[in-house]
Formats: C-alpha cells, sequence, structure tokens
C-alpha cells in the first residue's frame, strides 16, 4: 500500500499563543507577504523528526485563527513523503520566525523530494504563499559523525582508485540520498589544490539535478579549507543572487565521504558552463572569458591598456568556453579583437560618449552589479583579478560575470586593510576609467542604495547560515586546521580568522560585512 500522503497536505495548527502588539485587536491578521525556508536541505531521519525553521515577511502576522499549512511537491508526479505534526515561534530568532516539525511517514522508502512550504494568505483565504523550493530527504543522516544535518555525498571511485590530480578522470558513482550518479571525478583549483582538504571536480554521466539544482553533468567540491566561517562562498552567492546578474551558481553544504573517508564539510554548487539554466548564451558562437592572474587557461593573452594585475602584467585574459580544443582560430581572433575594442575606446578621448563609448561595448548594468558584489563582500580579487568573469553572446555586449570563488580574503580586514575606511576595488581591471565617468559613478551610487535594503538583510542569513552549519563545523574542525593555509601564503595565514572559534569567526564575518555596508555609502 502507497504510505506517501497525497499532492498537498493540509495540517491543522494548534492556534499559536502570539500576544497582539502594538496596540491591534485580537481580530487584525496581517495579509501575509511571503514565506522564507531557512534550510536549503532537511534530512529527516527514516520514522523520526526534523525541524523545519521558516519566517515570515511581516512579523504582526501570526497564526491566531489560521490553523493550515500547506506541503507541496514541486514536480506534479511527487508524492509527499512526510507531514507537518507541530508548528511554534522560534524563541532563538527575530520576530516573524517559526519552527515546524516535519515527520517521516515511515514508508521504509528512501526519498529525496523537493518541496515548497505554504501558508495561507489570511483565515478563510484559499490563496497560498509558497516558498522557494528546498529539498526533503529521509537517507542523507548517516549514523555518528556524519549525521550533522546536511546531506551526505558519497562517492566511491571504481577499485577504489584515488584521486591524484587535476588533469585525469577516474570513474567513479555518486550516492546522495540513496540516489546514484554514475560520474567521474577529478581534483579542482590553484593553490587549494595544494592544500590538504582537496576540491575535486565532478562530472555526471548524464545530466541529472541534483539536490534541488537543475540538472546539468559538471559540478564542484569546494573545500573551504582556510574558511572558519564556511559560508563565504554561501553568503557572496547569496549577496550576488539579489543583483541583476545573469545567473549565479546555486550550492549546497554537504558532507562528503569519498571511498568510505569521511572528509568532511563540503560545498557542491555548480559549475560556470554555458546551459541555458547557467550561462545562457549560445553554445557555438558564444564566449565565457576568465581574468585570472594566475594565467593558467590554455589560450589567454594580455591586455595592457588596463589597469595592470599584481605583476604589473596587464590584464589576463583567458577562454573558458569554448574548449581549447573546439575553437577555432578565426573565432579566438574575434573576441581578442572585441576586448582590444572595448579597451581602446574606454582609454580614447571619447570614452564616455554615450553612443559610441563603453556602453556601445559594455553591458552597464552588469558591470555595475558585478562591481557591488565584490565591493561588498570586500573582494580585492577583482583587483588582482583572480576568478573573474566575462561572458558575451553573438552580437551582444561583453557582460561581467558570473561570480565565483569567493572564499579567499573575503570580508577580512587581515587581507583588506583598506577595507576598514574606503573602497577597495575603484581601480581594479577597467573601472578606474569607468569611473572617471561621472554618469558611471553616479549610477553605481543609485544602485548601492536601491540595493541597500537588501544587503541589510545579509546579516540575518548568515546567523540562519551558522545555525546550519554548526554541526557540521564542529566535526569539520576536528579534522582540517584552516590555518594550515599559510603554507600556500608566504607563511601567513589568508583570512585572519582561522585561528577562532567557529562561532567567533562568523561573528566577526557579520561585524565586517555591516561595517562595510556604511564605509561604502559613504565612499561613493
Amino acid at each position: 500500500m502507497n504510505r506517501f500522503l497525497p499532492w498537498f497536505i493540509v495540517v491543522s495548527l494548534a492556534v499559536l499563543a502570539l500576544s497582539c502588539r502594538g496596540g491591534q485587536p485580537d481580530t487584525f491578521v496581517p495579509s501575509l507577504k511571503s514565506v522564507t525556508v531557512v534550510e536549503e536541505v532537511l534530512v529527516i531521519p527514516e520514522s523520526g523528526t526534523a525541524e523545519l525553521h521558516f519566517k515570515v515577511a511581516d512579523p504582526l502576522f501570526r497564526f491566531a485563527g489560521l490553523r493550515d499549512i500547506v506541503l507541496s511537491p514541486t514536480a506534479a508526479s511527487a508524492s509527499v513523503p512526510c507531514s507537518v505534526t507541530a508548528v511554534a515561534a522560534d524563541p532563538a530568532a527575530p520576530e516573524g520566525s517559526y519552527v515546524a516539525t516535519l515527520t517521516d511517514s515511515g514508508s521504509g522508502t528512501d526519498y529525496s523530494v523537493e518541496l515548497r512550504l505554504g501558508v495561507r494568505e489570511k483565515p478563510g483565504s484559499d490563496a497560498i504563499v509558497l516558498s522557494a523550493p528546498f529539498v526533503v530527504t529521509n537517507t542523507g543522516a548517516r549514523p555518528g559523525i556524519y549525521d550533522t544535518g546536511l546531506p551526505v555525498v558519497q562517492i566511491d571511485t571504481k577499485a577504489g582508485a584515488p584521486v591524484l590530480n587535476k588533469e585525469d578522470w577516474v570513474a567513479a558513482s555518486m550516492n546522495i540520498g540513496g540516489k546514484d550518479y554514475p560520474c567521474s571525478i577529478r581534483g579542482r583549483g590553484n593553490s587549494t589544490w595544494s592544500w590538504p582538504k582537496k576540491p575535486y571536480a565532478i562530472k555526471l554521466d548524464t545530466k541529472a539535478e541534483v539536490l534541488g539544482m537543475p540538472a546539468h553533468k559538471r559540478w564542484v567540491l569546494l573545500a573551504n579549507f582556510m574558511d572558519r566561517t564556511l559560508m563565504r562562498n554561501i553568503v557572496s552567492m547569496k549577496v550576488a543572487s539579489l543583483t541583476s546578474l545573469a545567473w549565479t551558481p546555486s550550492c549546497v553544504s554537504v558532507e562528503l565521504v569519498l571511498n568510505g573517508k569521511h572528509l568532511g564539510n563540503y560545498l557542491l554548487a555548480e559549475q560556470v558552463k554555458v546551459d541555458p539554466r547557467r550561462v545562457a548564451i549560445d553554445s557555438d558562437s558564444g564566449f565565457i572569458l576568465e581574468l585570472d592572474f594566475h594565467y593558467d587557461n590554455e589560450i589567454q593573452w594580455i591586455d595592457y591598456r588596463g589597469h595592470s594585475d599584481i605583476f604589473g602584467n596587464g590584464i589576463p585574459f583567458g577562454i573558458k568556453h569554448p574548449d581549447a580544443d573546439k575553437i577555432t582560430p578565426e573565432r579566438v581572433q574575434e573576441i581578442k579583437k572585441y576586448i582590444s575594442d572595448v579597451s581602446a575606446v574606454l582609454y580614447g578621448a571619447g570614452f564616455a560618449d554615450p553612443e559610441n563609448g563603453y556602453r556601445k561595448y559594455l553591458d552597464v548594468e552588469s558591470f555595475i552589479d558585478y562591481w557591488l558584489v565584490f565591493e561588498v563582500m570586500g573582494n580585492h580579487e577583482l583587483g588582482n583579478p583572480g576568478s573573474v568573469y566575462m561572458h558575451k553572446d553573438k552580437g551582444g555586449k561583453l557582460v561581467a560575470g558570473p561570480c565565483w570563488d569567493f572564499d579567499w580574503g573575503i570580508l577580512s580586514y587581515k587581507t583588506s586593510p583598506k577595507a576598514r575606511t574606503g573602497l577597495i576595488n575603484a581601480k581594479a581591471i577597467w573601472y578606474e576609467r569607468l569611473m572617471a565617468d561621472p554618469a558611471f559613478r553616479s549610477a553605481v551610487r543609485a544602485r548601492f542604495e536601491q540595493l541597500l535594503p537588501s544587503f541589510r538583510e545579509i546579516p540575518e542569513f548568515m546567523e540562519e547560515t551558522e545555525r546550519r552549519l554548526q554541526k557540521s563545523a564542529a566535526v569539520n574542525f576536528e579534522m582540517w586546521d584552516p590555518s594550515g593555509d599559510a603554507s600556500a601564503n608566504n607563511g601567513s595565514i589568508v583570512n585572519g580568522d582561522e585561528n577562532m572559534s567557529f562561532h567567533a569567526a562568523c561573528v566577526l564575518l557579520r561585524d565586517i560585512f555591516e561595517e562595510r555596508l556604511e564605509v561604502i555609502r559613504k565612499s561613493l
């Protein structure tokens, strides 16, 4: 007998004894605007329970007289394998925050299902306000050290073969929540590959959704070895997602088990690739460019007109797409000429001309938002540059983004002491010239003020992320010492918080973020 519950589960809730505030009468219930679920992935032990944290947009909203809550699968054919059995205000979180208890149906079947949490808009209304999707699984938890509340990614290579380098793919199988993904694995990264906790690249045999992220073959497992908070990349991608940038990689914190050995906390993320649901440009005629001082792309060159990198060598451009073995010499010259034309116009006399200046070649909105993400996160890598991306579709302008690799020196006064008092990327790559145009700088200032209310919600997101990662961090830092990053930084630790506790590092990260917002506001 199918013991899964139907598509929508309506569960009667006990009336929450929430007091009225601000002189509101007992019968007043604001119309609900939004429901936000904190967890990206919720692990429910088989026949057990788990807490789902969520918040509503209006703290005055209350469940008094409202007795219905809904779980809905995102796929029409999917069943809901759990139910809401309790809900209460969350005493450890700001007003408007709640904890729902989800109980596994006890079917005995492995599952990993993408759901939405819904609450009726107001008493008696048929309208349901739904959260963004989150994943519920009953097999992500493992006994003992793996049971941190995060999903477990188990990868077993063929015959237990080791992953030795960044060049050779090793045949493997990846299991998440009871689902197997035939794949290959190899190392990745630049300096990060030299550290004890290794990052990895994953290539699935066939495209597949992974932990609710859109189907694709290519994924990465970021080790975040140097990051005592384990959230610099997570927070940075959240900030980027608040902007108009065309695409920002999704990511999910996981526990990694490779060939039976638990390796700790990793970030499973979408890799930067051309795809309708990633960098949405034409696969045959579009380009993805990487600007990186490591200068390790197969096809690369230097533009000497722009702000020089840390070695004084100009701006290093590399072609990430198309692959080196698939691009013709003619197409290489095509994109090199476009970059040369952009640079020539930028550093020419009429660079700010509205019709024939840089606006003719650059998607200005993306360049503004891209700069703001780097500036808000205190990421000086825009000026090195390192892991800086641009892309161009056929017949289109050069577009900034996507954001990628935000762990080195993010929100760190040790790496960027200037971040205490001013802007750190005003002279990065082409931005010194762009900022010389009063219209561009005015647009940057206006855009920052427009985004500031959303940016000010990030510290709360950081607190939620800290709570979600707390158990995983405790286990991870028993295995790894992030101060070991000094081995690749001339004997000096990178972010400056590596010797702190997880909680202290998270508090410092929040403090610096809030300080950055005020410094930028005063500096623009």
